[in-house]
């Protein structure tokens, strides 16, 4: 059998670094998009050949159509036709009220992880429908649901926007063979704490979560692997929650 060629964006870092391995392990070959740092993509890069995968790095603002069309052109070019993406990029700008929010960092918040992952949903269902099949995979949040009044209810309404997504996609492309699903993830211990100014957010706020622990991307990775897989094979329209309970 051909091995799958899966597209993972934000792939340079955090969950979307665990996932690229996980999936390398798994028998993916993996095109890892990045927007900014060479550096973590390629390191990312070479975590997935020693897992003996083929790996492709693309430099590719997800919510630029050029820079999605060259992530996609790219990906088949240099490793055959996609079978897989999972929408992993994702920005939150600084935590605070929005009433403070800049309407800079809203329209950034909107710009990745709405348009974004409609471009690039957009742009693999025009590659897997032909074919028969594919399986698409959106990182979501739990914040969807939670709100995060407070922190960053801006990013909260993107996330809830792709569950939206998950579910209407899932419906249409079904009858086509194409799976769709979401991963929401809770606190999980990454670099986008300090990134949004926290670094010690993840560790403050176990003790509101009942298994006491943030989560690590790897168990993340390893919900998105699943939906990936043949295992999955008759979900779709899903929106697995990853959150230690809350």
């Amino acid at each position: 059998m051909e091995r799958p060629v899966t597209v993972v964006t934000g792939g340079s870092r955090g969950i979307g670094a665990a996932t690229c391995l996980r999936l390398a392990a798994d028998g993916h070959d993996v095109v890892v998009g990045h927007v900014r740092d060479g550096a973590a993509a390629e390191s990312v890069a070479r975590g997935v050949r020693e897992a003996g995968a083929r790996c492709a790095v693309v430099r590719a603002d997800t919510s630029a159509e050029a820079d999605v069309e060259r992530l996609f052109g790219t990906a088949e070019r240099d490793l055959g036709p996609v079978t897989g993406l999972v929408n992993n990029a994702g920005v939150t700008g600084p935590l605070g009220r929005l009433a403070d929010t800049d309407p800079a960092d809203l329209r950034r918040v909107v710009d990745v992880n709405l348009l974004g992952t409609l471009l690039c949903s957009r742009r693999a269902a025009q590659l897997m429908t032909p074919r028969g099949g594919g399986v698409i995979v959106n990182v979501s949040s739990a914040a969807a649901t939670l709100g995060s009044p407070g922190d960053y209810v801006h990013y909260a309404a993107t996330k809830a926007a792709v569950d939206a997504l998950t579910l209407g996609l899932a419906k249409e492309l079904g009858p086509d063979g194409v799976r769709v699903n979401a991963v929401a993830p809770g606190m999980i211990d990454t670099g986008m704490h300090a990134a949004m100014g926290d670094p010690d957010r993840a560790r403050r706020a176990a003790a509101t979560i009942p298994l006491r622990r943030p989560g690590q991307a790897e168990e993340i990775a390893a919900a998105i692997a699943w939906l990936m897989s043949p295992e999955a094979s008759y979900t779709t329209g899903a929106v697995l929650r990853v959150s230690g309970g809350r």
